[in-house]
């Protein structure tokens, strides 16, 4: 059976995805606003990793949707969770068990609980997240052994994460984002795999 699996390029989702490599035949998924958006660091990561990759688009529209949000809400976390939540909406209408890397201790992007039985209750689809029971510090230990990743702050490196493309959007609009935005926001793009 096939798993559509979120896919950053980060630790957490490639961690989450050699897990459910085990027991599923996972494709990876990657979402962009900007359909001209080219992701080779991403699509190599998959490389390492083993796994096919797919570059999927939002809907137009959506990133000046999130652009506005932050600027109301004064920060980010709504729109990264709604972002992800459209991500793995999307998903859900092709397969039938999507996974992501979200773990225990994430604050975002998160789907409620309720939010994930209703995603089950409407689509038939399995919403599952490996690292859910997994605090960092065991995240990060699993990640050293078996891979090898660059670490940088959001926007030097170049991984799938939706918050570079926002950011990018408030340069576009002549915004300053940093306000808005957590200081040291530190980003991860697995480059190799470890023999362990």
């Amino acid at each position: 059976m096939k798993a559509g699996v979120l896919y950053s390029g980060g630790k957490d989702s490639s961690l989450a995805a050699m897990m459910l490599g085990t027991y599923y035949e996972v494709e990876l998924n990657t979402f962009v606003f900007d359909p001209d958006r080219q992701i080779p660091m991403v699509e190599a990561a998959a490389g390492v990793l083993g796994f096919p990759i797919k570059k999927r688009v939002f809907k137009k529209g959506l990133l000046d949707e999130m652009v506005d949000l932050v600027i109301a809400k004064g920060y980010p976390n709504d729109a990264i969770n709604r972002i992800h939540r459209e991500a793995i909406e999307a998903l859900a209408g092709e397969y039938s068990v999507v996974g992501d890397g979200t773990r225990f201790d994430d604050r975002v992007p998160m789907l409620a609980r309720d939010a994930v039985q209703s995603l089950g209750s409407r689509t038939g689809c399995s919403y599952v997240r490996p690292l859910l029971g997994w605090v960092r510090p065991e995240v990060d230990r699993l990640v050293d052994r078996f891979l090898t990743v660059q670490y940088g702050e959001t926007g030097q490196v170049r991984n799938g994460d939706y918050e570079a493309e926002i950011r990018e959007a408030f340069r576009a609009r002549g915004l300053d984002f940093a306000p808005l935005f957590p200081k040291h926001h530190e980003q991860s793009l697995v480059v190799g795999r470890k023999n362990s």
